[in-house]
This record gives structure tokens, sequence and C-alpha cells, in this order.
């Protein structure tokens, strides 16, 4: 019987779930669906700087998983962007970050969303 699949930690949803190319191909083609786990990988790795090992502790999975999420979800992209698909973002096997964490990565998690983190009030600008 297989394991369970770990939900993986993610700072926030995507702002855009939905990429289209633009020109050529007019007709509605089949989109590449692109899991939330794996953008959080592409986001992490690529748009953060991190390394496989800091977003394995980051999503609390183990650093091969990240691999094996991180190579998918860039074959996904680039068959895509090869093929002129549109990519969805949507579905997988995650946990959104409850704001708890000291360190987020894109200052979207729920800690920063609702004000907890300090702000300069309008005197202290002025």
């Amino acid at each position: 019987m297989p394991r369970p699949k770990i939900r993986r930690k993610v700072c926030c949803l995507p702002r855009i779930n939905e990429f289209h190319p633009v020109g050529g191909n007019i007709y509605p083609r089949e989109a590449v669906i692109v899991s939330v786990d794996e953008y959080e990988t592409i986001r992490l790795i690529d748009n953060e700087g991190m390394s496989q090992a800091e977003c394995s502790g980051y999503m609390n999975i183990a650093r091969t998983t990240v691999q094996q999420i991180y190579d998918c979800a860039r074959k996904k992209i680039a068959r895509a962007l090869v093929e002129g698909l549109p990519i969805r973002i949507e579905g997988g096997a995650y946990l959104l970050c409850d704001g708890t964490e000291d360190h987020c990565g894109r200052r979207g998690c729920r800690k920063h969303r609702h004000g907890n983190m300090h702000r300069k009030t309008r005197e202290e600008i002025v």
C-alpha cells in the first residue's frame, strides 16, 4: 500500500493562475496544468534563488522530492513554451502557510496579509 502524499507547504496561491500565448494558433488548445506545489518550487528556486535543500526545508519535504517536483514543473513549462500551449496553475497536494513562520519568501502569507508585521504610520512617514 503506497504512503499517503505529504502536503507541501506553500506561501500563498499565485496572483495569476492562467497564461495564454499571444498570436499564432487562435483555436483553444488543451492547457498544460502546473500544480500549486510545482509552481512553488519554481518560485522558490528560480525566482527567490533558493537551493533545492533550502526549498525542501521551506516546503517541509525531502530534497529528492523537491528535485522531482521541480523537474516535472520545468518539463511542463518547456512543453507549453515550445508547443505554444496555455499554462494553468491548479491542484496539487499543498498546505497554505499559516503565518507562524519567521521567514516568508514572498511576504504573501497570512502574517503579512493581515498586517501583523510592523507598518509605518502616516505620521512616521512624514
